[in-house]
């Protein structure tokens, strides 16, 4: 791979549910970068389309769904399409992915200790001792007290926020070069998920490992990401350089996003809301998918806009955007 080849470029890709009701394009033409060592943010409002893209790009989409165009390139190798064999060997070493839910990472009748060893030596020939010493420090690593004697505990031993800890350090055991992750310090206490920040961010500057966070929390994304990508009813709106997109938000859905923070109202303020709610992925509005929601709307709307790149760099879907605030 050459210097400047991303780890991750996705190209287009589309992934439509077919149901009986009628197609529901939950992914429709999302295209973006994530380079070695770069942190990358998804953000949007819950169905959005933003946990299916990383499903998709780990190829983990069940029926009725299915990607339907577009291309997942890792490292400049197209893994839409490619065999199970071969994404099985990619996916869980060279290629994590954290889920919301840990128990989609743990099995409940296995111990601990026993999942993290059989994650080392299913992609590595190494002792089982040093699996082990492995499965340690990787726990330590995100912070679970004694590792020791928690290797030998089972799941149900734990708290939700524990058993998530344990998944986290079960996706870094292979130090992977792309890691996907979906909402993981979702339950998490505020301490313990800072920790967990500070370690991602340390591995991916230390080690070169791509990271894209999926979220709907801007707080997380403003002290961790480099870029950031607005996702909203299945396409990118808005994306660019962290800093430029929380500071000076152009597309209004963003504007709306970072104006319902809650620390950004006056005490006694009543709190801003984006009025109504996403649309059905079976019953979108014609042109942008915004319009129905958006107080810059106008008849120029009702054509679907196309992505155009603003001088900074900065990528936007909008036929009204607030351009007085970005550059």
């Amino acid at each position: 791979m050459s210097s400047d080849q991303p780890t991750l470029s996705v190209r287009d890709l589309k992934t439509y549910f077919y149901t009986k009701a009628g197609i529901a394009k939950a992914v429709d033409g999302v295209s973006f970068d994530v380079k070695r060592g770069e942190i990358m943010g998804l953000v949007g409002e819950s169905g959005s389309g933003k946990s299916v893209t990383g499903f998709s790009i780990i190829g983990l989409v069940d029926q009725p769904g299915e990607i339907a165009g577009g291309e997942v390139l890792y490292k400049g190798q197209n893994l839409v399409g490619m065999p199970e064999e071969q994404m099985q060997k990619l996916r869980g070493n060279r290629i994590a992915m954290i889920f919301q839910d840990p128990m989609m990472t743990l099995n409940p009748v296995l111990r601990i200790d026993t999942q993290m060893i059989e994650t080392v030596l299913a992609h590595e020939k190494v002792s089982k001792d040093e699996a082990r010493q492995r499965a340690r420090d990787a726990l330590g690593q995100v912070g679970i007290p004694a590792p020791d004697e928690r290797l030998r505990s089972y799941p149900h031993q734990f708290s939700g926020g524990m058993r998530q800890r344990v998944a986290i350090a079960i996706a870094l055991l292979n130090k992977p070069e792309l890691i996907i992750a979906d909402e993981p310090t979702t339950a998490l206490d505020v301490t313990i998920q800072g920790q967990i920040l500070y370690e991602t961010q340390k591995l991916c500057r230390e080690t070169g490992t791509a990271l894209m966070w999926i979220t709907h929390d801007l707080a997380v994304i403003a002290g961790l990401a480099d870029r950031v990508c607005v996702m909203y009813a299945g396409r990118i709106v808005e994306q660019g350089r962290v800093e430029d997109i929380l500071d000076s938000p152009a597309h209004p859905y963003t504007h709306g996003l970072i104006g319902s923070v809650p620390s950004h109202n006056k005490r006694g303020q009543r709190l801003f809301q984006i009025p109504g709610m996403t649309p059905s992925l079976l019953k979108l509005p014609v042109g942008c998918t915004f319009k129905t929601r958006c107080p810059r709307a106008t008849d120029a709307c009702n054509v679907e806009p196309e992505i155009e790149t603003l001088s900074s760099g900065r990528q936007l879907r909008c036929h009204n955007p607030h351009l007085e605030t970005a550059a």
